[in-house]
């Protein structure tokens, strides 16, 4: 929790969904490279993927198993689709076209690191059909074989912010120049949560008895 003007400020949560053949251990150490004063901004909820991976890691040797897939098809098609950028990407047009996640609440906010579109017809007719209004957050890097696919992503955002890196597909350091874009965007999202817990007391208030 933060505090603003003498209140309690709900810190923004996001649901992190690691990469192809990772793990939420992983994509924790990996997000805990970044400035302290912007992970202790976030409410950061890790989840590992529902399938154990079916084949080698590129993380193999470098960090610890158990690794995970998200999706399990033939090897072209899980490298195109069990990426956790492709997945969040698409998610919020899928969710506002009443396709996913319509049991919890509305995707408010997202960040993504190395993401790209579903390549499938069907799901980028109903993912990426009209423009997203979800406030965004991109990490594009330079050399990322994925790097077409994410600026197409991008397109398909309405007022996304992009923040671009020298690396490839990794969740990059922060540097000094990065940090102005990132603390513009949670400077943003923060007031979006301020504004939803002051309508919530606002309702209480006027359905309380006297």
């Amino acid at each position: 929790m933060g505090s603003q003007g003498g209140s309690i400020v709900r810190k923004p949560r996001f649901l992190c969904l690691h990469g192809f053949r990772t793990s939420a251990e992983i994509m924790k150490i990996q997000l805990h490279k970044w400035p302290k004063a912007v992970i202790d901004r976030l409410d950061l909820v890790f989840l590992d993927a529902p399938f154990p991976c079916q084949g080698k890691s590129d993380v193999d040797g470098i960090f610890d198993p158990p690794y995970y897939e998200w999706f399990q098809f033939n090897e072209v098609q899980s490298l195109l689709f069990s990426l956790g950028g492709i997945l969040s990407g698409g998610l919020p047009g899928l969710q506002a076209k009443g396709i996913a996640l319509q049991k919890v609440p509305k995707i408010k906010f997202i960040i993504i690191i190395g993401g790209a579109m579903f390549r499938s017809t069907k799901v980028v007719e109903d993912a990426y059909s009209f423009s997203i209004d979800t406030p965004s957050l991109h990490f594009l890097g330079e050399t990322d074989f994925l790097k077409p696919y994410g600026i197409k992503l991008i397109e398909s955002f309405k007022n996304p912010v992009v923040v671009h890196h020298p690396k490839g597909h990794i969740v990059p350091r922060i540097d000094e120049k990065s940090l102005e874009k990132v603390t513009a965007f949670l400077e943003t999202i923060e007031n979006l949560v301020m504004m939803e817990e002051e309508d919530k007391d606002g309702e209480e208030n006027i359905c309380s008895p006297i």
